[in-house]
């Protein structure tokens, strides 16, 4: 699934390519889509100056001329391509938004499970999101508030965009490497200070991060942790765990992270 940090660099493309251009053409080319962005949205779509396009959490909010916003979620294998109106297809395209400078806009996905919603507020179809990972608002008082009821451990609580949003399996393992915390510490146990560290953990690993997808064959050299598995810790030479964690692969250090 794509990160945070590959959603904010495909919501950074598709603003370069058609924030201030009207769009004049819109194909809906799958029928997952369709139900979603049935015709009638199509049309009401058709002829819109695209404002802005911003990112919260792992969606990607178009903002239109006429208050409403187009809601982009790419799931797991969805992305954008840009290109020309006279070139080919993308060969996953799902759905395609041509602007009018020729600009043509493709969400290609080879699952087939990104979304597309026409929304007059995007409040109305967007989860209930903490806040960003970089937002002033994110301290050690309102993380700890956050997590005061929660009887799980820290890595799935991280995990809940409710927390923090944008905050994915992979770099939850790395910030709780890079803040030396257990990830199965229960999460209200954390005080002030790990709280503290935890947040500057979260920012810098972001910070770090590349904006594309991730690749199994540069993880070794890439993290810290995730998905090394049985070799040593850069930092502490112990051997880096992994365990499985509400669905999800959890790897960290049992000897730094205490």
């Amino acid at each position: 699934m794509p990160e945070l940090p590959e959603v904010e660099h495909a919501a950074r493309v598709l603003r370069a390519a058609i924030a201030g251009h009207r769009i004049v053409r819109v194909r809906v080319l799958h029928p997952a889509l369709r139900r979603a962005l049935p015709p009638s949205a199509q049309r009401r779509l058709t002829g819109r100056v695209v404002q802005d396009v911003v990112r919260r959490g792992k969606h990607q909010v178009l903002h239109l001329d006429n208050g409403t916003a187009l809601v982009a979620h790419f799931r797991m294998t969805g992305d954008w391509a840009v290109g020309r109106v006279d070139e080919a297809r993308e060969r996953y395209a799902r759905a395609e938004l041509e602007v009018d400078d020729g600009t043509r806009v493709t969400l290609a996905d080879p699952r087939a499970l990104a979304t597309l919603t026409l929304a007059a507020d995007p409040a109305d179809v967007l989860p209930v999101l903490g806040p960003e990972p970089d937002d002033a608002s994110l301290t050690p008082a309102s993380l700890a508030a956050s997590l005061a009821r929660r009887r799980g451990a820290i890595k799935p609580a991280l995990l809940d965009q409710r927390v923090i949003a944008g905050v994915g399996n992979i770099y939850a393992a790395e910030a709780l490497w890079r803040a030396r915390i257990d990830p199965r510490t229960p999460a209200r146990s954390l005080g002030a200070a790990r709280l503290k560290r935890l947040i500057a953990a979260i920012r810098a690993v972001l910070r770090r991060a590349p904006a594309g997808r991730y690749q199994a064959d540069v993880a070794v050299s890439r993290w810290n942790v995730y998905d090394r598995e049985g070799l040593t810790c850069h930092r502490c030479g112990g051997t880096v765990k992994r365990i499985v964690q509400a669905g999800r692969s959890t790897y960290y250090c049992p000897k730094c992270q205490t």
